[in-house]
């Protein structure tokens, strides 16, 4: 029971008083999030330099589970590296799958808190639409494919 008290009260908090859910004017990065099954919505902005996140943000609307988990997400990679960023995606990605290891769940911080949302698969997807969004985005960056354009990143 103390762990589902802990999954609401993070959540709750993430998603009534996010600290990234605004637009980031000097984002270099951006790419649309949408989970077409219920309609959640983001677009998530990064501002990157020379291969570190300085600075992220996403707008949008969508159920509790995909706001607060995308306002976790922007906490976690916000000064890290694009690698390290889309390392924590991958983990957060397992996790959700059940994959992952406790030291792995350890590196998510508060993110941990919706492992158990594993066992609910209808609100899978919404908790991995900011994620996917910005593996996604990272994935083209780094490759040095950014096309210039934002385009859709569906989740599966």
């Amino acid at each position: 029971m103390e762990n589902r008290t802990f999954y609401n009260e993070i959540l709750t908090s993430h998603n009534l008083r996010p600290l990234h859910k605004h637009d980031v004017p000097d984002a270099n990065l951006e790419l649309e999030g949408l989970n077409p099954s219920c309609g959640d919505h983001i677009i998530l902005k990064l501002k990157v330099a020379d291969g570190v996140v300085e600075d992220g943000g996403f707008v949008g609307s969508g159920c509790a589970i995909s706001q607060a988990s995308a306002d976790m997400m922007l906490d976690l990679v916000i000064g890290q590296t694009e690698t390290e960023a889309r390392r924590l995606a991958d983990i957060f990605l397992r996790m959700i799958k059940g994959k992952v290891t406790e030291e792995e769940l350890e590196d998510l911080d508060e993110a941990a808190a919706l492992q158990d949302v594993a066992h609910m698969p209808a609100r899978v997807k919404c908790a991995v639409l900011g994620w996917h969004t910005m593996d996604e985005m990272l994935k083209d960056s780094l490759s040095g494919d950014d096309g210039g354009q934002p385009v859709s990143a569906e989740t599966e």
